[in-house]
């Protein structure tokens, strides 16, 4: 799978989303080491509290479906579904794909005109919490 497949995945994934009061809408595509990939969108809340973001979304749906092992995920999003700028996962996302995924763990930040920033989960979350590392 490649980069930019994996992206158009999450492009593809982001006109799923319910967005109805922020406006802004997310989609993920997240590739699972043995190449299944699941896409997410963020779904919105009147209450707030029970928004998913589309991050999670695709972790927990990859999951549910007994995969533990992931390689890159690709995240794209913007106000009206319309990308102006990468959308970086947000702080809770963060801190499942550290439950899940290793510090070389690839994060594809979609911005407008087909650009792109690849990121691992090391440069995102840096100095961060594991219960790999805490249980030994």
């Amino acid at each position: 799978m490649t980069p930019e497949k994996l992206m158009e995945l999450a492009k593809e994934a982001m006109t799923h989303a319910y967005a109805p009061y922020s406006g802004f809408k997310v989609g993920a595509a997240l590739l699972c080491a043995d190449g299944t990939v699941y896409q997410g969108c963020n779904i919105e809340n009147a209450s707030y509290t029970p928004t998913i973001c589309a991050e999670r979304t695709a972790f927990f749906k990859a999951v549910y479906d007994g995969h533990r092992d992931f390689s890159a995920i690709a995240v794209c999003g913007g106000k009206n579904g319309v990308i102006t700028d990468i959308f970086p996962p947000c702080g809770v996302c963060r801190q499942v794909m550290r439950e899940f995924c290793e510090d070389d763990f690839l994060i594809y930040l979609i911005g407008a005109d087909g650009t792109w920033q690849e990121r691992t989960l090391a440069q995102i979350l840096p100095d961060s919490f594991s219960a790999k590392e805490h249980m030994k």
